[in-house]
């Protein structure tokens, strides 16, 4: 069960977020996007590190795709 923070809901096609936020941050590698069940603090931290936002913030962005 996740804490307080990782109320992350990535549905299904991933594939397709992936090309969004590429789009819109050219600065992100499929290394950085790369997303394992269970695993989404791990992404969040990456993206928090590239994209030099808080952790709230990647959350909200992520879940609005």
């Amino acid at each position: 069960m996740g804490g307080a923070g990782s109320s992350l809901k990535l549905k299904g096609a991933w594939d397709d977020a992936k090309g969004k936020l590429k789009q819109q941050y050219a600065q992100l590698t499929d290394e950085d996007l790369e997303y394992a069940e269970g695993k989404s603090d791990e992404l969040v931290g990456r993206l928090q590190q590239k994209l030099g936002k808080g952790k709230s913030e990647i959350v909200k962005l992520l879940n609005d795709l």
